[in-house]
C-alpha cells in the first residue's frame, strides 16, 4: 500500500520518499501498523505547476482502477514560503496560520471538485513551514560543525523562521560564510535529510507532526 506525494519540485521528489517510509517504517516496527508503507512522488514544475493540475493528476490517480487499489491516498506539498512569493493568498491573509489555512481549504475544495465523492477522503493537502528545510534544522547536529556554530537561536522551533529568511534562504546565506561553498539544495538536501531522524524533525515541527498523523490516520482507515 502507498501513498502518492504530488511534489513542486526537484529537491522533494529526490528526498521525500525515503524520509517519510523511514517514519512509516519506526510505527510498523513499533507495531502500529500491519505492513510497510511506500510512497511515489510525482513532481511538478514548481507551485503554479502543482496548484494547476494538482485536480487533473489527483483525479486520474484515484481513477485507474489498476493502481487505486494500493493507493491510500493522494497527499500535495507545496512550501509555505514559494507560494507566497507570487501573489497565491489574499492581501488580507498574513499570518503563518492564516495563510497556511486559507491554502489548504482553497485547494482541498478545487480538487475535491474534480472528485466522486467517495474519493473526497482520499485526497489532502499540506504546507511545509516555510520550507522542507525547516524539518532538516530540528537536528543542527546532521549539518557540519562550521554551520552548527553559526545558526541562529530561532532554530528551537524551526516553524516559526520567518517569511524574510525561511530555513532555506538561511542556509543559502551560511554556506558562502562558513563553508566557501554554495548550499546545493538537491546535492546537500539529500545528504543531510538521510541523516535526519523524522521522528525528531516530528516533535520539533508542529506542521510537519500534522501531516505525518493525517497520514498515518489515513493508513489506519485503509486497514493497515
Amino acid at each position: 500500500m502507498r501513498f502518492i506525494l504530488l511534489v513542486e519540485g526537484y529537491t522533494e521528489k529526490e528526498v521525500l520518499k525515503d524520509f517519510l517510509e523511514r517514519w512509516f517504517d519506526y510505527k510498523y516496527q513499533q507495531g502500529e501498523l500491519k505492513q510497510h508503507i511506500r510512497f511515489r512522488t510525482k513532481r511538478f514544475d514548481g507551485w503554479h505547476s502543482l496548484v494547476n493540475d494538482v485536480a487533473k493528476e489527483s483525479k486520474l490517480q484515484l481513477e485507474d482502477r489498476k493502481k487505486n487499489q494500493e493507493i491510500i491516498s493522494v497527499i500535495s506539498l507545496l512550501d509555505l514560503y514559494g507560494s507566497n512569493k507570487d501573489g497565491f493568498y489574499p492581501a488580507n491573509k498574513k499570518s503563518v496560520n492564516e495563510r497556511y489555512e486559507w491554502g489548504k481549504n482553497h485547494i482541498e475544495q478545487k480538487v475535491r471538485r474534480q472528485l466522486k465523492p467517495s474519493d473526497h477522503k482520499r485526497f489532502v493537502h499540506f504546507f511545509a513551514v516555510h520550507e522542507i528545510e525547516a524539518w532538516l534544522l530540528s537536528d543542527p547536529n546532521i549539518f557540519p560543525t562550521n554551520i552548527q556554530r553559526a545558526l541562529p537561536n530561532k532554530i528551537a522551533e524551526p516553524e516559526k523562521v520567518n517569511f524574510n529568511e525561511p530555513p532555506g534562504k538561511l542556509l543559502e546565506r551560511l554556506y558562502p560564510l562558513k563553508m566557501r561553498r554554495e548550499y546545493n539544495k538537491i546535492a546537500d538536501g539529500k545528504s543531510l535529510f538521510k541523516k535526519l531522524d523524522p521522528t525528531l524533525a516530528y516533535r520539533k515541527c508542529p506542521r510537519f507532526g500534522e501531516m505525518l498523523d493525517t497520514m498515518f490516520k489515513l493508513a489506519k482507515a485503509a486497514g493497515l
